[in-house]
């Protein structure tokens, strides 16, 4: 079984190439963010992707946000 990030996101090494997806499905993250930005409201994803719920979206968005906020920058000296 993969890395619970949170109680919606999970990670596989052998799923999707170890990206975060949902609830063990092969939709990422990295999709859901996509289809956002590129303009589809959550209504239309769940339109699409039916195996999606609401709470689906804003776990992505969450984690997108928790994961910004937890980013380190390395600086070589």
């Amino acid at each position: 079984m993969g890395v619970p990030t949170n109680n919606r996101i999970t990670i596989e090494a052998g799923k999707r190439g170890g990206k975060p997806c949902i609830r063990g499905l092969r939709i990422t993250v990295y999709d859901v963010l996509g289809w956002l930005a590129a303009g589809m409201d959550t209504q239309e994803i769940i339109e699409d992707f039916p195996e999606l719920e609401a709470a689906d979206i804003i776990a992505s968005l969450q984690f997108a946000a928790n994961r910004e906020h937890t980013l380190q920058v390395l600086i070589a000296a």
